[in-house]
């Protein structure tokens, strides 16, 4: 596959990582290092002046960090951004908070020496290709306050929402369940691409944030009103009925799902197909891809609902597009419309 010559800007306040990151981007023919900023306020002048496809961007530099960066950049010159910090080692709030404000993707930079960086060299380089094919979008806004169902709650169209996201997915999931109310009253599920040890941290902080409340999927859980059930990063969660029947359980597929593995989207949306039939509603956000497409499609076959996020506010538009593609989506909407639009339809 041949790809376009990809002007990247580097920003990282450790001259010797600058210099690693430039030389490994040098042995490539698609990429071209067109500058080297230290902090974040070179950063925002850079990208003014260079207009890069993407920016490799640190995070912990001093006064002008990579969050300020990130947010001016957003603001005023919308740009591809890959967060490369060691901070998600210790303390991941940061990289929630860049993405929230705009940034594509994220990758934990080794912690203890910065020469270790050049074993990351084929993932890296990868995951710039991805993000420079991102459409990126100016900051998000989350709500101020949280809907209130009415006592039509207490007769649901649906028994249980699915949604599934890969890259962009964070802020996208972010601005669907902070606007749900805390006496939703169906159980959600929840399969976001994301590496096992970001999970965790990303289960609090939607909880923090939502009135929901929001955990980390365990085999045997079982499945409440007004609970949102994030699937763990190492392996696929499935939804099962418990031996008895009497109630939807927390299970786990051995198989491997080709389109993406451990967690599986597709694994996840085909088991609220088979357990919840014409009672399921799935959402399929932005990311690379077809994951989640297929399972999509089984809620909408069996007579479920089926919402697809929208190519303008979709950071990558390959997961809804390809489901779209399928004919398996009810619904097509912004992101910002998604939230609001599940209580009217519920």
């Amino acid at each position: 596959m041949s790809y376009r010559t990809l002007r990247v800007l580097i920003v990282d306040d450790s001259a010797f990582m600058r210099l690693i990151l430039k030389d490994m981007l040098s042995q490539t023919s698609d990429m071209e290092v067109i500058g080297a900023a230290n902090n974040g306020k070179e950063a925002v002048e850079m990208t003014h002046e260079m207009h890069p496809d993407a920016i490799i961007m640190d995070m912990e530099m001093g006064e002008f960090d990579g969050l300020y960066a990130v947010q001016r950049i957003m603001a005023d010159k919308p740009t591809p951004i890959l967060i490369l910090s060691a901070v998600g080692n210790v303390n991941l709030e940061p990289i929630f908070e860049a993405l929230k404000w705009g940034a594509v993707d994220y990758m934990n930079k080794p912690s203890r020496s910065n020469s270790k960086v050049r074993s990351l060299d084929k993932e890296l380089i990868e995951k710039i290709r991805q993000v420079a094919g991102a459409d990126p979008k100016k900051s998000i806004s989350l709500p101020e306050g949280n809907s209130v169902l009415s006592e039509t709650s207490k007769n649901l169209e649906y028994d249980v929402i699915g949604i599934g996201a890969s890259t962009g997915g964070p802020a996208a999931i972010e601005q669907i369940i902070t606007k749900l109310p805390a006496d939703l009253g169906i159980p959600i599920v929840i399969c976001q691409h994301m590496p096992h040890n970001f999970i965790a941290p990303f289960v609090k902080r939607l909880n923090n944030l939502s009135s929901v409340k929001v955990v980390l999927g365990w085999k045997g859980m079982t499945l409440e009103q007004g609970v949102a059930i994030v699937a763990p990063g190492d392996a696929n969660l499935q939804v099962e009925r418990s031996s008895n029947g009497e109630k939807s359980i927390i299970g786990f597929n051995k198989k491997v799902f080709p389109d993406y593995n451990n967690p599986s989207i597709n694994a996840m949306m085909s088991s609220l197909a088979n357990v919840y039939k014409n009672k399921a509603l799935g959402i399929l956000l932005t990311g690379m891809g077809k994951d989640g497409a297929a399972g999509l499609k089984k809620i909408f076959d069996a007579g479920g609902y089926t919402i697809a996020q929208d190519k303008g506010s979709s950071v990558i538009y390959g997961m809804p597009k390809v489901a779209i593609e399928m004919g398996g989506v009810s619904e097509v909407l912004d992101i910002k419309e998604i939230g609001n639009y599940l209580i009217r339809k519920l």
